[in-house]
C-alpha cells in the first residue's frame, strides 16, 4: 500500500493548486482525480460557456456594422458546428496547460480516470471498485472535490437539462425555460437569447442577480427586457414539468396565482452543491452540512488531519477563491493552521450582454457598517462607450465616509469585467478615493469611467476644495480628462 504525506483529492483548479503547493512545501503528493484533470471550469463550465457568450458577442456586434461602413450580411448560426468549436477550444486548453506533464514533472503521484474515492478509515481510501480498486494512506488530506449543479425534486424535473447538458444539444432550441437567475441562468439566457432563441428566465427571489448589487440587478433586468427576454422573479413554488406534443410545459406559481410556460427545452440553475455521494465522508469523521463539507476558518474539517478548498466548502464557489483558498489549506496542513479564511477582495461577474462585475461591499451592505459616499456615472458619460455605441449601462463606486477608503464597486456595460480589476486592485493597495482620482488612466478606455466617478466623489463630498459658485451650479458631468478643481 503506498503512503503519502497528503492526498489532495480532486483535480480541478483547486486540487491542482493544493498539489503543487503541498509539493512546494516538500510534501510527497498523490492527487486523486476520478475522471479528467481540469474539473468543472475547463471541461463544462467557464472555458466552454465563454465561448458561447463570445459567438454571442460576435453576433451582437454585426448590428452595427452598417454605422461602421461594412457591407454585409447579418450571419446566421451554425449550433452544431458552435459546440463542437467549444469542445477543441477544451481540448486546447488542456495542451495549453499541460496538467499531467506539469504535475508529474513536479514529484507527485497521479491517480486520474480510475474512479471514485472512498474513505476507508481516517487515513486511507480506496479507489475506484472492484478488482481495479487500489488503496492508499496518507497522513493529511485535502478535498478538492468540487460540485455539480442541483436537480431540484419535483414530478418531471427529469425532463430538464443542467449547465451541463448543453454541450450534448444536436440544435438550438427555438425557445428556452431557465430557472434561476444568479450567474449562471443570466449567462446562458443572455447567450441563447442572442442565438435567437426565445428565453423565459424564472427565478424564486425579488431580483434576478439576487446576490449582487441592487443597480446591477436593476440594469441587468431592464437589458434583458429590453433584448426580448421574459424575466419573472418571486416565483412562490416551481410545481411540476409536463412533457408536451412539441415540447415541454412548465407549471409554477407566483402572486397571481397557478402560471404555466412552454419551452422546447428547460434548464434547471439553482444551485451547486458538493460531490460529497461517493466519498464516505463518515468513515473519516468529516461532517457534512446542506450539501458541503464543514471546515472552519482555516479550512479544517471535523476530523484535524483533513482540510478541504474550492466549491466543496460551500463558501466562494468561484475559480480564483478556489486556488486561494487551496494554497492556503495546503499551507495550514502542512505548517499549522497560522492562516484564516478572508474574501474580502473577490473581483467576479458575468459574461452576460452587458457584462456586469462586481467587487467588495454592495451598497445596502456596506451602509449597514458605516456612513458611505456613492458615485455612479452612467456609460453614456465615458467617451470610449459613444465611439463603440456601447452606453448602456453605469458604474458605481462606494467610499467609506471616514476614512476614504474604497469599499465597493458594481459596473454593467461593456468590459465590465476588465473595468473592476482596476478597483480591486485600488482596495487591495488600501487606495483612498483621492488617490484613485489622480491615477492617470488611459483614455479613451472603458477604465475611464472609475476616474469619472471618483473624480466626481471627491467634489461632491468636499473632499477636495470647490468654489462655492461652482457648487452653486448643481450637479455636473464630470469630463473625463477633468483633474484639478475650478
Amino acid at each position: 500500500m503506498k503512503s503519502f504525506n497528503v492526498i489532495v483529492i480532486g483535480g480541478g483548479p483547486a486540487g491542482v493548486t493544493a498539489a503543487l503547493r503541498a509539493r512546494e512545501l516538500g510534501a510527497t503528493v498523490a492527487l486523486v482525480e476520478r475522471g479528467q484533470l481540469g474539473g468543472t471550469c475547463t471541461n463544462d463550465g467557464c472555458v466552454p460557456t465563454r465561448v458561447l457568450a463570445k459567438a454571442a458577442r460576435l453576433l451582437r456586434d454585426t448590428e452595427h456594422f452598417n454605422d461602421y461602413g461594412l457591407v454585409g450580411e447579418r450571419p446566421t448560426l451554425d449550433f452544431p458546428k458552435l459546440i463542437a468549436h467549444t469542445q477543441d477550444i477544451v481540448y486546447q486548453m488542456h495542451e495549453k496547460k499541460q496538467l499531467i506533464e506539469h504535475l508529474t514533472e513536479s514529484g507527485i503521484t497521479l491517480h486520474i480516470n480510475e474512479g471514485a474515492a472512498a474513505f476507508v478509515d481516517e487515513h486511507t481510501i480506496s479507489v475506484g471498485a472492484g478488482d481495479k480498486a487500489i488503496t492508499l494512506q496518507a497522513e493529511r488530506f485535502i478535498l478538492c472535490v468540487g460540485g455539480h449543479a442541483r436537480r431540484l425534486d419535483f414530478p418531471g424535473a427529469e425532463l430538464a437539462l443542467t449547465h451541463s447538458d448543453i454541450w450534448r444539444l444536436k440544435a438550438l432550441p427555438r425557445s428556452l425555460a431557465i430557472v434561476g437567475a444568479a450567474a449562471t441562468g443570466c449567462q446562458l439566457a443572455s447567450v441563447f437569447n442572442a442565438f435567437g432563441s426565445h428565453v423565459t428566465l424564472l427565478e424564486l427571489a425579488p431580483r434576478i442577480l439576487p446576490g449582487e448589487d441592487e443597480a446591477v440587478s436593476q440594469v441587468m433586468d431592464a437589458a434583458f427586457r429590453s433584448r426580448g427576454i421574459d424575466v419573472h422573479t418571486q416565483l412562490a413554488q416551481l410545481e411540476s414539468i409536463e412533457q408536451q406534443d412539441d415540447g415541454l410545459r412548465v407549471h409554477y406559481a407566483d402572486s397571481n396565482g397557478a402560471q404555466t410556460v412552454d419551452a422546447e427545452a428547460v434548464v434547471m440553475a439553482v444551485g451547486w452543491p458538493g460531490n460529497l455521494d461517493s466519498l464516505h465522508l463518515e468513515g473519516a469523521n468529516v461532517k457534512t452540512e446542506r450539501g458541503y463539507i464543514v471546515v472552519n476558518d482555516s479550512l479544517r474539517t471535523t476530523a484535524p488531519h483533513i482540510f478541504a478548498a474550492g466549491d466543496v466548502t460551500g463558501r466562494m464557489m468561484l475559480v480564483q477563491s478556489a486556488t486561494y483558498d487551496a494554497r492556503m489549506a495546503a499551507d495550514n496542513a502542512l505548517k499549522g493552521e497560522s492562516q484564516q479564511y478572508q474574501h474580502r477582495i473577490v473581483p467576479h461577474g458575468g459574461f452576460t450582454d452587458p457584462e456586469y462585475g462586481s467587487v467588495g461591499l454592495a451598497e445596502a451592505k456596506a451602509k449597514e457598517n458605516g456612513d458611505v459616499l456613492v458615485a455612479v456615472v452612467s456609460f453614456d458619460e465615458i467617451d470610449r462607450a459613444v465611439i463603440d455605441r456601447r452606453t448602456e449601462g453605469l458604474f458605481k463606486l462606494i467610499v467609506s465616509k471616514e476614512s476614504h477608503l474604497i469599499l465597493g464597486a458594481h459596473v454593467v456595460g461593456e468590459q465590465s469585467l476588465e473595468v473592476i480589476h482596476l478597483v480591486a486592485a485600488g482596495m487591495a493597495a488600501g487606495m483612498k478615493v483621492e488617490q484613485l482620482a489622480e491615477l492617470e488612466i488611459a483614455y479613451p478606455t472603458y477604465a475611464a469611467v472609475v476616474g469619472v466617478a471618483a473624480r466626481r466623489l471627491i467634489r461632491e463630498a468636499g473632499i477636495v476644495e470647490v468654489a462655492p459658485q461652482w457648487r452653486a451650479l448643481g450637479k455636473r458631468v464630470t469630463a473625463e480628462w477633468e483633474r484639478r478643481e475650478p
